[in-house]
């Protein structure tokens, strides 16, 4: 393996048209900007990585650009992209409390040092391909109608998973819509934070009624005696989103829940995200491999951990009507990553 210093290092902030409209209860999103970097070595070879900010965590387009150029110094003074704790330490030091921007960075330099050794990143983690889980696909808030056909359409098209984001009110008709209109679909809800404790509870039996697998952030993010509460009394397994951001997070919520969600664009990067899935394993929890509204740039960088994981919530890049990159492929949402090559298997779109 031939290792060879990083040359150069660039960054641009791209703004991708959502597929329709993606809505939460937080809000509604047309498009997603996201800021792609690009680490370049000496022989020419490009390592790719993205930030999905999100403004729940304080994050936008604004911030992760002010706060790149001293990453990418870190990055340009080490030089050597397979030296990544140190690299990973100096991030953390140089921008704390952007933990998109430390993602976008950390994805590109574990996919230069892949390329660099003609290998896929998951290979690299000494990861299984074969174990990685099938992405769930997401629908989004919407009239029960609208709802009901975007769910009768993302069957057709072969995922067998969906999530569905509910919060607002008219719930239990909308979840009923979509399990009419996907009657085999296993079915996740996420609510996003939308309901109290003492609703949640409440209902978790209709959510059992249409067989829901789990229940995804029910309550407020630091309410974790009502997520408590939920995982107690209520009839559904639940999920922690919004209230399990890094490892740290994850002895607060492990009596409190049965499910983890860890993201990189949450917790900072690569091997963050593998530390708070060990950390959630460790405490007798499943995890969920997530993402936000992402280019393909970073959702590959995700799919390299998907094998560590038992749920996949990957769907990011699939709800984007455009994207610059290409990314792992995802046949009937199948995480396919015998198909990487090198790298996380993200390239520029037309390469």
């Amino acid at each position: 393996m031939a290792v060879t210093q990083i040359a150069s290092t660039e960054f641009e902030r791209v703004t991708l048209p959502v597929d329709g409209e993606f809505t939460i209860s937080r809000g509604t999103a047309a498009e997603t900007e996201v800021v792609t970097v690009e680490l370049t070595d000496e022989a020419g070879r490009v390592g790719v990585g993205a930030a999905g900010p999100s403004s729940y965590y304080g994050e936008s387009a604004d911030s992760v650009e002010a706060a790149l150029p001293p990453l990418l110094s870190v990055v340009e003074e080490v030089g050597n992209p397979h030296r990544q704790q140190p690299i990973e330490r100096r991030l953390a030091d140089a921008a704390a409390e952007e933990a998109a921007a430390r993602a976008a960075v950390s994805i590109a330099v574990d996919d230069l040092a892949a390329r660099q050794a003609d290998e896929p990143l998951f290979q690299r983690f000494g990861l299984d391909p074969d174990a990685a889980p099938e992405t769930s696909y997401t629908v989004a808030i919407d009239s029960p109608e609208s709802m009901a056909e975007r769910a009768r359409e993302a069957v057709a098209e072969g995922y067998s998973v969906l999530k569905v984001k509910l919060g607002t009110g008219r719930d239990r008709e909308r979840l009923e819509a979509v399990r009419e209109a996907a009657p085999d679909a296993r079915i996740r809800v996420d609510a996003n934070c939308d309901w109290t404790a003492e609703q949640a509870v409440a209902n978790t039996a209709w959510l059992a009624d249409v067989g829901v697998e789990f229940l995804e952030q029910p309550v407020l993010a630091d309410d974790i005696q009502g997520l408590r509460r939920v995982h107690v009394e209520g009839e559904v397994p639940v999920a922690a989103d919004e209230s399990c951001v890094t490892a740290g997070d994850v002895p607060a919520v492990a009596d409190a829940v049965d499910v983890v969600v860890v993201k990189l664009m949450k917790c900072g990067g690569l091997r963050p995200a593998m530390q708070q899935i060990l950390t959630a394993q460790s405490h007798g929890l499943d995890v969920i491999l997530g993402c936000m509204l992402e280019s393909n740039a970073s959702i590959a960088g995700s799919c390299a951990l998907a094998p560590l994981v038992e749920y996949a919530d990957l769907d990011g890049a699939l709800l984007l009507a455009e994207d610059v990159y290409e990314g792992v492929p995802m046949p009937d949402g199948q995480i396919d990553l015998s198909g990487v090559e090198r790298g996380t298997g993200a390239v520029p779109i037309g390469e």
